[in-house]
């Protein structure tokens, strides 16, 4: 899917008409302005580079019937929940297609404020896409959204630094110790600051060791064996003086940053694919020698915790046909190969990752200009490998209150007690599960 546009009339006549639904954008309950020749249907999604070239061209296969217009939310996760749950609170209309973070579907379906997936649109939306990040998109065994893109982490590494990588966390444990005996880079990089990315990588241990932190239907917290070696695991990574000293403040952009400095003395780094497109500017040196393997497990394969985001309908919209059709079109596997290679979010529908054709099969090939997921996106099979055997957040409505508590209890993870520290997260985990609601 290339990137066009409509003709310079009809984008004029359709800034003008957002220009002007723009200052009703604040009101709560307006119904969404009409574009000449259609309907506007609003989207609203996280800021992402290149989404506006999906939604011209969903509008221009929408041939003037409605008006698509990219309502871009705030860059951080917690404001962009923040907005849509005021707003959907109060029965806002202006709402059509909500992205929501993989892990918000339970609590907004719950609350009523998505649209279940049905009939032909359940099965376009549910066509091809891989089991996991279609878990997600999912809430009492119904479909409440489409899935847009998904997310898994991945182990990158310098070859120049270790020409073979750990497969396991105490292989990598170990090969770190032994190169800063050596005195060469060594540091293992990850998400330790007190925030969602250390869940994902604790949910990630938790799952890859074989445990649980809740049961199958989100009621119970368990916190067995597993999740409770999963803690070990945290504590000996963060006690052993091979993480950078910026561990317990690192977020997914300091990680990057660390491993891409020139003076940087890491030789792991656990993170987004995102980071292979940042680091052919930041650092091209490091860039030529940069790997990616698995992310590692713990007795055998890791199962990744997987991210994203899906799109849903919200129920309050006023144009539900529209906004499905809509939906489906920003989603499509045009769609989402396109997100890909510009924006390295990757694929949910299964088939992108083998489509080799260039981005726009019309024009002659030449990487640099028209790239394909071979030549844009080299780590698709190993993606594609961990989406095969992933692992999914806990599903349910007080995501948000379990998430708080178990980044709180787990930070800083240098001083874990894996067993006081299971404890305290049964009980914080359980309390949180007992109350009922949306949170604010």
């Amino acid at each position: 899917m290339g990137s066009t546009r409509t003709g310079g009339r009809g984008v004029a006549r359709a800034r003008t008409v957002a220009a002007a639904c723009a200052a009703l954008v604040a009101a709560p309950t307006i119904a969404a302005c009409g574009s000449e020749g259609g309907t506007q249907i609003n989207v609203y999604y996280a800021p992402e580079e290149n989404f506006q070239s999906v939604i011209d061209t969903c509008n221009e296969q929408a041939n003037g019937r409605y008006e698509l217009v990219y309502r871009k939310l705030p860059r951080d996760a917690d404001g962009q929940r923040e907005q849509m749950v005021r707003r959907l609170a109060a029965g806002d209309t202006d709402l059509d297609i909500l992205g929501l973070d993989v892990t918000w579907v339970p609590e907004f379906a719950e609350a009523q404020w998505l649209e279940e997936w049905t009939g032909e649109n359940k099965a376009d939306a549910e066509a091809g896409v891989l089991e996991g990040p279609l878990t997600t998109a999912m809430w009492k065994d119904r479909l409440y959204a489409a899935t847009k893109n998904t997310n898994v982490q991945l182990l990158w590494y310098d070859k120049r630094v270790t020409p073979q990588p750990p497969e396991t966390w105490q292989e990598m444990i170990d090969m770190a110790k032994d190169l800063k005996a050596k005195g060469e880079p060594y540091e293992v990089l990850f998400t330790g600051a007190q925030y969602e990315g250390l869940v994902v990588t604790y949910n990630t241990l938790v799952a890859s060791a074989g445990g649980q932190i809740l049961n199958e239907d989100g009621t119970k917290v368990v916190m067995d064996e597993g999740a409770i070696e999963a803690l070990e695991i945290l504590k000996e990574v963060a006690s052993a003086g091979i993480t950078d000293p910026s561990l317990t403040n690192a977020q997914e952009q300091q990680v990057q940053q660390a491993f891409e400095a020139p003076d940087s003395n890491s030789a792991f780094e656990l993170n987004w694919p995102y980071v292979y497109a940042a680091i052919q500017e930041t650092n091209p040196d490091r860039a030529k020698n940069l790997e990616w393997a698995r992310y590692p497990g713990v007795d055998g394969p890791s199962k990744v915790t997987v991210g994203g985001y899906n799109l849903a309908v919200s129920s309050y919209s006023q144009h539900k046909p529209e906004a499905f059709e809509a939906a489906l079109c920003l989603r499509s596997p045009s769609s989402q190969k396109f997100s890909a290679i510009k924006d390295g979010v990757p694929p949910t529908i299964e088939s992108v990752y083998t489509d080799e054709r260039p981005l726009d099969p019309g024009s002659p090939e030449d990487a640099a200009n028209n790239p394909s997921m071979v030549t844009a996106y080299p780590m698709r099979d190993t993606i594609l490998e961990e989406l095969q055997d992933p692992s999914v957040r806990p599903l349910t409505v007080v995501y948000q209150n379990l998430s708080t508590i178990t980044s709180k209890v787990l930070s800083p993870p240098a001083d874990i007690d894996p067993q006081a520290t299971a404890a305290e997260l049964r009980d914080g985990l359980q309390k949180a599960l007992e109350s009922k609601g949306v949170l604010p």
